[in-house]
């Protein structure tokens, strides 16, 4: 055994002599049954053209630098997408719905992930939700957090928590200038 440990030691690039090398095994046969793939006709294809961003040309893996991705989030969001003022029960509501600030970062960010960071429940019935929300590029990762609070007592949530952990998670975005503008179109000089 000490003669073992004594090649583990020694740096990669020196070649190991013949004496020490790894008894070869036979490799085991296995046999794989594959099943053939759907075939559906042209026609029969889900259409994913009422999405804002298509399923299938969403990219997949880290593949583009930070500067990239930030630059394509910060591109005006579509109208169809954005909650009017007449659809939020009050300002502090997202204007992006969560699915839809999901999908664009799914688009330009692929490999972003998010988490919630802390949940604070005050003695004035409010809960407050901390977000982070990452960003990886090939050339690194950038962070943003943003907080959002929900009524425990408010009727309109089936459940708060959730509320405010979609505001946070739509302001989080927001830092990351997904939308920006939108919070602050009525502050033009």
């Amino acid at each position: 055994m000490e003669h073992a440990s004594a090649f583990l030691a020694r740096a990669l690039t020196t070649p190991l002599p013949a004496s020490a090398a790894l008894p070869r095994r036979r490799p085991a046969r296995v046999a794989v049954a594959a099943a053939a793939p759907e075939r559906k006709p042209p026609g029969a294809v889900a259409s994913t053209t009422n999405y804002v961003v298509p399923l299938d040309s969403a990219p997949s893996g880290i593949t583009r630098p930070l500067v990239e991705i930030l630059r394509d989030l910060n591109k005006r969001v579509p109208d169809a997408i954005v909650r009017p003022p007449s659809r939020r029960a009050s300002a502090s509501d997202p204007v992006i719905p969560w699915y839809h600030a999901n999908r664009m970062l799914s688009f330009y960010a692929p490999g972003w992930c998010g988490e919630v960071r802390d949940v604070i429940y005050t003695d004035s019935g409010k809960v407050t939700v901390i977000y982070r929300v990452t960003v990886r590029g090939t050339d690194g990762e950038v962070h943003r957090e943003a907080a959002g609070t929900a009524s425990l007592s408010d009727a309109r949530f089936d459940d708060p928590v959730s509320a405010a952990e979609e505001a946070a998670f739509c302001k989080a975005c927001a830092r990351f200038g997904f939308g920006l503008y939108l919070y602050h179109e009525d502050e033009t000089p």
